[in-house]
């Protein structure tokens, strides 16, 4: 355990001595707690975070700051799924990767679903399919089924093929998110290929950059952002267990490709092989998915180049005319709406951590509930009273020179879980509407048709991205229902 002296010297020359303002008060276990706080966080590189961010922001925001051009992307740089035969090729080369261990997964799950009205997790959410399974199951049921397709196509024994899933939880959502896994029995994956790790905090700071207190013997912290995924594959998976991280584990099992995806959405191809193969087709150390905008005015984050990299540009960023603009297929210029669906390369992640510094981190404002310094009371204010620093996943992109662009159907990859049921967009409703609308549309392409109003919800361990369904061509399918098996199917028509 560090001294106070010591402690009180590093926060003395950060200027954030005001921490230990009601150290007096505290009880033992109260001063222990909190000076085991403090020694674990680098307050020198908060201050350092929060200078680089604040200076960045007045930098953007300056009327007469000469901006770095915004160009759409380079043509080599962007190929999509319809070109049917790469597909198939990508598909190829990608599933091979898959049967042979060579491909991980890194989910993105530390949300709260308190926007959607629930105090779990999200991907423990219930979107109202008739099987009411959730985000999560939908998930490792893609998973299964992969490794699955891929000892088949590639004649491996049954039960060798694996995906190892690492899922980045945060704070307030670690202890439900493996509490659900278990009870669930970890939806037919083995545990031990199941990987939990948490996102990194930073503290609550005041417009002055000041750190705030939660209670007078803790710091107010919040998570660091979804861009906290790289520097967390570094930390410990356990305390006490320094050697053993994300980045150990995926070297141990010979990983060589990593897929990065969000929890809310429910169409999201896991471990994607067309994906992964365009990744290692183009010798890509970093790739993006991307949707095409559904409208000029969508705002959405597009993929473009910025100042000469590559970089997510916010919709408030490009003007109405670049907007607007459009190539000679009557394509929108600017159409590469980011959906944060990543490929890495493992060496790359090692690598991400030379640049880290480099990299500027956002300021939200919030209300932040604090203790007064004056009076020790709890502070609940009702307007934004400082800032919460994070990272986006994608600031990686500028830094990387390897890099390319992928983009896919809305329809079939792209459906996300955002606002409150009847909401009327990215909602609860319209999950179960395009999830349910891609299962007609797989039993369509294998050549069966599909009664008005029917509604068929097939199971991903009958079915990854369409495969699998040659029994159903011909036949007229006049009964909703759930198949979780070939056979199960059959009973519909």
């Amino acid at each position: 355990m560090p001294s106070f002296e010591s402690i009180k010297a590093r926060y003395e020359a950060a200027d954030q001595v005001h921490v230990l303002q009601f150290w007096p008060q505290l009880s033992d276990s109260e001063k222990a707690s909190l000076l085991e706080q403090l020694d674990s966080l680098d307050i020198e590189r908060v201050n350092r975070i929060y200078r680089k961010a604040v200076t960045a922001e007045a930098e953007a925001s300056n009327p007469n700051a000469t901006n770095d051009p915004v160009e759409p992307l380079p043509k080599s740089a962007l190929e999509s799924v319809t070109h049917v035969e790469l597909a198939n090729n990508w598909r190829r080369i990608g599933l091979e990767a898959v049967s042979k261990g060579q491909v991980g997964v890194l989910l993105m799950a530390g949300g709260q679903g308190s926007r959607l009205g629930s105090s779990a997790p999200k991907g423990c959410y219930d979107i109202g399919l008739p099987s009411h399974k959730s985000l999560f199951q939908y998930q490792a049921e893609r998973i299964s089924r992969l490794q699955t397709v891929a000892e088949q196509e590639f004649g491996k024994n049954a039960g060798s093929v694996i995906v190892p899933w690492y899922v980045m939880t945060s704070g307030p959502t670690r202890r439900d998110t493996e509490a659900f896994f278990k009870e669930h029995n970890y939806f037919g994956l083995s545990p031990k290929n199941v990987i939990f790790f948490e996102q990194g905090t930073l503290p609550c700071l005041t417009m002055e950059g000041k750190v705030f207190l939660e209670t007078p013997g803790s710091v107010a912290v919040a998570p660091d952002g979804n861009g906290g995924l790289y520097a967390a594959t570094r930390s410990p998976l356990k305390s006490g267990d320094k050697s053993r991280t994300v980045l150990s584990d995926l070297a141990q099992r010979n990983i060589i490709y990593v897929h990065a995806y969000c929890v809310d959405n429910c169409l999201v191809r896991v471990a994607d092989p067309v994906f992964i193969g365009y990744g290692i087709s183009k010798q890509a150390d970093c790739a993006a998915k991307v949707v095409p905008k559904a409208s000029p005015t969508e705002s959405v984050g597009v993929l473009a180049c910025k100042g000469g990299r590559f970089n997510v540009v916010e919709y408030s960023e490009i003007s109405k005319e670049q907007a607007e603009r459009r190539d000679p297929a009557g394509e929108l210029v600017f159409r590469a709406a980011n959906i944060v669906n990543h490929f890495y390369t493992t060496n790359y992640l090692k690598l991400v951590q030379d640049f880290e510094e480099q990299m500027t981190f956002h300021i939200a404002r919030k209300k932040i509930p604090h203790v007064d310094l004056a009076t020790g009371q709890i502070v609940k204010p009702t307007k934004p009273n400082g800032m919460k620093l994070e990272m986006f996943v994608f600031d990686v992109f500028p830094y990387t020179e390897r890099f390319a662009v992928l983009e896919v159907q809305r329809s079939q990859e792209f459906s996300p879980l955002k606002n409150a049921p009847g909401t009327g967009s990215d909602d609860p409703e319209t999950s179960r509407r395009d999830l349910l609308a891609q299962h007609k549309h797989f039993l369509t392409m294998a050549g069966a048709t599909v009664k008005a109003g029917v509604e068929i919800e097939l199971s991903p361990l009958v079915s990854y991205a369409g495969e699998g369904l040659e029994s159903a061509k011909g036949k007229t399918f006049s009964k909703s229902g759930i198949a979780s098996s070939l056979e199960e199917l059959d009973a519909l028509v």
